[in-house]
């Protein structure tokens, strides 16, 4: 199905379209000025959720198996309750992706939350068709495999889906849009398509789109948060920071802003910072809706707290769509120590060689153990665990030592952190404060797959 153009001679109303959460670990009261900035309006209005990293995915795919029920955002009350009445009573459409690894499940809560409210039945819409586990037979999953995935358990497979389905879902009334894997950009671009009508192969207007979604999905990050940096980026009211708000025109062009009241800032800089984030080439940035090209943008402040965005083009959709691959990577193993007072650092730089010296007596001499001395020696530090070699690490008389090794098994993981553990006794002088864990790994892969292998769709829970 192809969204049809509407007349250009009597384009729509202005819609607003704000962000309540850039990810799973945002905050759950982000939404609330959003929602009020967004009902005084008097335009039509979305709210938009983007809750799903890469790695949360995959812990929804894992948490799934434990539990059929489970793998949908495990906040999504947390998030929705605030807001979930004063959306229904304004007709404000949410789009969210909060379904995870079960969009149905997700749907579901929704519909029992809104009861708890004293709510009217909502129509919640789910897009589904993303997870490759599922739509795929197993050797024609098998054929987008790539080599270094040959063999290995996946835990999940995902597709980045994109915004037609949850535009054909709000045009067909759904007071609530649950996807799981889509691009970002999709969850505002969705209600741009259902509201005014583009065509889908308008690629300018995509790209507008596209764009605009780009800016909404981290949240604070384009109004402030992610930004400061006292002295050199002095941003106020970072604990009340606002949500992004897009106000966007049937053109195409369109204006950040945030919500009414709250702090942070947006201006040239906040949004050129965001608008150049994770785009690995700035005239080509792939999508599954639209190739967009911000090489001639114009960014125009307009007002306090107001950027205009201009000039923003598009070209043909990609042939092929991203998907992320999640396999089981062994075990991690952490132990942290502390060390303090005159000659610290030299202590905790023992205590590191002493543990890899007794993981190579123990027969894992072939296992890189990384050592990171906590606010001298880590950001900066290597995975083998030898960057120190050679390099004098400032002398602190507050250290912490944290050791890391990637393992294939439990046991091998549980060997590093006994090690670590042993140190209060076996020395060096003065250790304390252990702190150990072993952890199962989810390591990541990317490939390409045809479009027409797929049939994502959409339908009302």
């Amino acid at each position: 199905m192809k969204l049809q153009s509407t007349d250009a001679a009597s384009p729509r109303r202005t819609l607003h379209i704000g962000c309540g959460a850039g990810f799973s670990g945002d905050r759950w009261d982000a939404a609330v000025p959003v929602v009020k900035t967004l009902r005084q309006s008097g335009q039509p209005a979305v709210l938009m959720f983007e809750t799903l990293a890469e790695r949360t995915l995959a812990l929804a795919q894992l948490t799934r198996r434990k539990n059929p029920d489970s793998g949908w955002e495990p906040s999504l009350e947390r998030f929705l309750t605030p807001v979930l009445r004063d959306c229904v009573e304004a007709g404000i459409p949410i789009v969210s992706n909060f379904g995870a690894a079960n969009p149905a499940g997700a749907a579901g809560r929704i519909h029992a939350l809104a009861a708890q409210l004293g709510l009217r039945p909502l129509k919640v819409a789910v897009v589904e068709g993303d997870d490759l586990m599922k739509a795929l037979a197993p050797a024609r999953l098998a054929e987008l495999l790539p080599s270094s995935l040959q063999g290995r358990p996946l835990v999940s497979a995902n597709v980045y889906l994109g915004a037609l389905e949850i535009a054909q879902a709000l045009q067909a009334g759904a007071d609530v849009v649950v996807t799981g894997r889509v691009a970002d950009p999709a969850l505002a671009l969705g209600p741009m398509l259902a509201h005014f009508g583009w065509s889908t192969d308008d690629w300018d207007r995509l790209a507008c789109g596209t764009m605009a979604g780009h800016l909404l999905e981290c949240g604070a990050q384009v109004t402030g948060g992610y930004f400061a940096d006292p002295g050199l980026k002095d941003v106020a009211g970072l604990a009340e920071v606002g949500y992004p708000i897009v106000e966007m025109e049937h053109d195409g062009s369109f204006v950040v802003t945030k919500a009414q009241g709250t702090g942070g800032r947006v201006d040239r800089q906040t949004v050129t910072e965001q608008l150049l984030y994770e785009l690995h080439d700035p005239a080509q940035y792939l999508t599954p809706d639209v190739v967009a090209d911000i090489t001639d943008a114009g960014i125009e402040q307009v007002g306090i707290d107001r950027v205009r965005i201009t000039g923003v083009r598009g070209h043909a959709l990609p042939p092929t769509l991203k998907a992320t691959l999640c396999y089981e990577g062994g075990w991690l193993a952490e132990g942290e120590i502390s060390y303090a007072g005159p000659n610290a650092t030299a202590r905790a730089r023992l205590a590191a060689d002493v543990v890899r010296e007794r993981l190579r007596l123990l027969g894992h001499e072939a296992l890189p153990l990384r050592a990171d001395l906590v606010g001298v020696t880590s950001v900066f530090a290597d995975d083998a665990g030898r960057w120190w070699d050679g390099h004098a690490a400032p002398a602190s008389d507050d250290v912490r030592l944290r050791l890391a090794a990637a393992c294939a098994t439990q046991d091998e993981a549980n060997a590093v952190v006994r090690e670590v553990l042993a140190l209060y006794t076996c020395g060096p002088a003065g250790g304390g404060g252990v702190r150990t864990q072993t952890t199962p790994r989810l390591s990541s892969d990317s490939c390409f797959v045809p479009r027409e292998w797929l049939q994502p769709g959409w339908r009302f829970m």
